[in-house]
Order: structure tokens, then sequence, then C-alpha cells
């Protein structure tokens, strides 16, 4: 996957992957992680009304 097929993909998020994969293995495991716990709180936060969501 490249930039320009996910151009509502937040640019913070794009350097933090690149950093991570900069990273030895067992690191990036432990980063991805963080990523992954991060995005499931960001995630469970989010309006679960439709209505609340398309107007955002």
């Amino acid at each position: 996957m490249s930039d320009s097929t996910a151009p509502d993909a937040a640019p913070e998020l794009i350097d933090r992957v690149r950093l991570i994969e900069a990273q030895p293995l067992d690191t990036r495991a432990e980063a991805y992680a963080a990523v992954h716990d991060e995005l499931a709180r960001r995630l469970a936060s989010a309006p679960t009304d439709a209505s609340v969501a398309a107007r955002s």
C-alpha cells in the first residue's frame, strides 16, 4: 500500500509506521502493539450513531 492509495490516512500515523519499520523486529512488535492499542481506544470512543459520524 502506498501513501497515494490512502488519501485519508493521517500523515503522523504514516510517519510513525515508517519509524517503527526501521526498528529491530522485537521492538517493532511492541511498537505496533502500542499503535493498535491507541487506535482501538480511538475507535471505541468514536460516535456509534451513523448520522453523527456523517457530520464529522
